[in-house]
């Protein structure tokens, strides 16, 4: 059997990953990396993922990295949580996995670390962050009218690694940026929040919640990390 080693820090990019192994039932291990310490900046890390970043999922043929390559290898390696390459249903899922790899994730990133994408003078106006948020609605307002129309996003349909991927998302924007996290409801897109209440009641989102300390309401309504391994953020 294969065995995986999972770079991690908690409530990071791994979640999207680490729920993905569990629901696929594979067993692996974890790595905890300290970012306080720029754990993921030392030689050894680096030479598993050059930009520094995490997660990585290290396997027998070697270390991969950035979340939507692990995700997409793992299910394609397992034949299962996503269209297989010859389905109809393949073409949309890799254009929306994109979408959330491309779009969706460095928007998100964007609000939550201005710093690493706009000067201290932008910062200070604020302006960046407000017009930050407008682009995130727009977003999730498209997730919202594609669930009508896309399986890949269907609360009908089978999980697979799409679903996971979104699910943890909407998870930090109703978390982050601490200081003013008020401004995400998810109320505003009922198709989301059944998406979000039905994983929740998955086992692998209890066994990583218990595990991690996610707390009861992973997605729908979510809380900090209680974790003596480290920092999230």
């Amino acid at each position: 059997m294969m065995t995986y080693t999972l770079h991690y820090t908690p409530d990071n990019a791994s979640l999207i990953v680490r729920l993905v192994l569990l629901e696929l039932g594979v067993p692996f291990d974890t790595r905890l990396l300290e970012r306080q310490n720029w754990e993921q900046n030392s030689a050894a890390y680096l030479r598993l993922n050059p930009n520094g970043l995490i997660p990585v999922l290290e396997n027998p043929n070697g270390a991969i990295f950035e979340t939507a390559a692990i995700i997409l290898w793992l299910a394609d390696q397992y034949e299962t949580l996503a269209p297989a390459v010859q389905d109809g249903e393949r073409a949309s899922f890799i254009k929306w996995l994109f979408w959330l790899s491309n779009t969706l994730h460095p928007a998100l990133r964007m609000l939550s670390y201005p710093e690493k994408y706009i000067d201290a003078e932008a910062m200070a106006t604020n302006t960046s962050r407000q017009a930050q948020k407008q682009t995130l609605l727009t977003l999730l307002d498209l997730i919202e009218k594609t669930l009508q129309t896309d399986p890949v996003f269907a609360t009908s349909t089978p999980p697979n690694v799409i679903k996971i991927y979104l699910l943890v998302c909407l998870r930090w924007l109703a978390l982050y940026p601490k200081d003013e996290n008020y401004w995400f409801d998810l109320d505003r897109w009922s198709g989301m929040q059944e998406l979000c209440w039905l994983f929740e009641a998955r086992p692998s989102v209890q066994q990583a919640a218990l595990a991690k300390g996610l707390g009861e309401t992973v997605f729908s309504n979510p809380s900090y990390t209680i974790s003596l391994e480290g920092s999230a953020t």
